[in-house]
C-alpha cells in the first residue's frame, strides 16, 4: 500500500486550503507548479495567488523536499530530520526602492516576527528602464516542516493575506 510522504500530506492540505480561500473569494490563484525531479529524486510545489482586487501584488508559497528528505522518510532512517522546506515569497513593483524597501522590511518583521530571516531582491530587466523594478520578498524559516504544522497552515495563509493587503 502507498504511504504518503510528509511532502505529499503537506501539499494536499496546503493546496486544499488555498483553493478553499479561492472559492470563498478571499484570494485568486494565478499559478502553480508541481514538479518531480527524477534525476535528483526531489519534489517541488509552488502555488501563486493574489488578492482579487489587488493583482499587482502577489504571493507564492513554495514547498520542497530533496533527496535526503524523501529517502530518509521512505527508508525510515533515524539520522534524518523528516520534513520539507516551506517558503513564502511576495512580489511587488516598486516606485522608489530606497524608500519602500525599508518599509517592507519593517512590515515583514511586524507580520512574521524577528525569528525569521528575510531578504529582498530587486529585479530589473536591462533595456526596460521604463518598467518599475520588481521586489521579491523572501521569508526564510531555516527549519524543516513536518506533519505537526498541518493545523498551522491556515494561520500561515492568513499571514500571507495580511502581507498582501499591507504591501
Amino acid at each position: 500500500m502507498f504511504d504518503p510522504t510528509v511532502f505529499d500530506n503537506l501539499k494536499v492540505v496546503l493546496e486544499g486550503s488555498v483553493y478553499d480561500l479561492d472559492m470563498r473569494g478571499e484570494l485568486k490563484v494565478i499559478g502553480r507548479i508541481d514538479r518531480v525531479e527524477l534525476t535528483a529524486m526531489s519534489r517541488y510545489y509552488a502555488i501563486q495567488f493574489s488578492l482579487p482586487d489587488k493583482p499587482e501584488v502577489w504571493a507564492e508559497l513554495k514547498l520542497w523536499a530533496d533527496t535526503e528528505d524523501l529517502a530518509g522518510e521512505i527508508l525510515e532512517l533515524d539520522t534524518v530530520t523528516l520534513g520539507c522546506q516551506m517558503q513564502p515569497v511576495f512580489y511587488k513593483r516598486l516606485k522608489k526602492p530606497e524608500v519602500e524597501c525599508p518599509q517592507i522590511e519593517a512590515l515583514t518583521t511586524e507580520i512574521w516576527g524577528n525569528h525569521v530571516h528575510q531578504m529582498q531582491r530587486i529585479i530589473t530587466v536591462y533595456g526596460e528602464a521604463e518598467k518599475m523594478p520588481l521586489d521579491e520578498i523572501i521569508i526564510y524559516f531555516n527549519r524543516r516542516f513536518g506533519e505537526e504544522v498541518l493545523a498551522d497552515l491556515p494561520q500561515m495563509l492568513e499571514h500571507m493575506l495580511l502581507m498582501l493587503e499591507k504591501l
